[in-house]
């Protein structure tokens, strides 16, 4: 992925010297983060956070975006900012800043403004308006303080547990959770979590199974839009990309634990459903063509 010399979001948080901890005051919005990282506590152990969409909001339906967006949070002063010289940090300030220009255009284009999210990089554990994020967890989007939060010891995870290598994997990553801030500003998640406790177990597990795989799909279209303007591709780059969302499918991570692949059970959609839905991101680069709630078939 080419990448050096392009802009780096100053949208960057550095908690990786604090001390961790710490519960992060009163859950809201349920007290639930989402993000592709959650499925890797499939894998290592532990528990899944997920949310329930039931539809998709105007711009999905051909309109622009919805007039009234919620409230967005201001980000609260200057963040530590990571050093110059840590590479692996300028790499993910890059990529944020990428999809900052990409969404800040699609918003404009359909009438409305997009609030750029905060990425905080933290190690082991950190306080959210989600509650305690743990590293476990791998990356997640909290909804509640609109950051997407990071511990960058999961490329290494990604990379040799996981089985997924790559700069463009590792931005692929960034970019599904700036989808689920998208979502949020979209107002999905406002109306979603209204109709908390109102479905049932299968119910809930098959929207937030669309969920996710619009958020792969919102990645995709970032990659298109970045493809398009600054030519960031290399060779392999996006076979990087649709190897990761194999990986992380619900079935290869049942898989891997030797169980039973259980349908029912899955959360965040099969390797060949978050391939495709990325991919239709990537081909269309279009929000209206990650209409995953509409969709008959996933």
């Amino acid at each position: 992925m080419k990448w050096e010399g392009n802009r780096e979001s100053d949208n960057v948080e550095d908690r990786r010297d604090d001390d961790g901890g710490g519960g992060g005051g009163s859950p809201v919005f349920g007290g639930r983060s989402i993000g592709i990282g959650t499925i890797v506590i499939a894998l290592l152990g532990g528990w899944v956070l997920g949310i329930n969409p039931l539809t998709i909001l105007g711009l999905l339906s051909g309109g622009g975006p919805p007039a009234q967006v919620q409230q967005q949070q201001q980000h609260p002063g200057p963040a530590h900012r990571p050093p110059a010289d840590d590479t692996m940090a300028r790499f993910v300030a890059t990529v944020l800043a990428d999809t900052e220009d990409v969404w800040g255009q699609v918003f404009r284009e359909g009438g409305g403004r997009y609030q750029d999210p905060r990425l905080v990089l933290f190690r082991g554990a950190t306080p959210t308006a989600c509650g305690t994020g743990q590293a476990a967890m791998g990356p997640f989007y909290c909804p509640a303080d609109q950051k997407v939060y990071i511990d960058l010891g999961f490329y290494e995870t990604l990379k040799n547990r996981l089985g997924a290598p790559g700069d463009f994997a590792q931005a692929y990553v960034i970019a599904h959770e700036v989808g689920h801030h998208v979502q949020n500003q979209l107002g999905i998640s406002a109306k979603v979590d209204q109709m908390r406790g109102r479905v049932s177990k299968a119910e809930y597990n098959a929207l937030s199974v669309r969920l996710e795989l619009q958020a792969d799909c919102f990645a995709g279209v970032w990659a298109h839009h970045a493809q398009n303007a600054r030519q960031i591709l290399e060779q392999g780059d996006v076979e990087e990309a649709m190897n990761a969302a194999a990986k992380i499918g619900d079935d290869a991570l049942q898989r891997a634990q030797g169980g039973a692949v259980v349908p029912e059970s899955f959360t965040h959609g099969t390797s060949a459903q978050r391939q495709r839905w990325f991919h239709n991101g990537l081909q269309n680069g279009s929000v209206k063509a990650c209409d995953t709630f509409a969709a008959r078939s996933l």
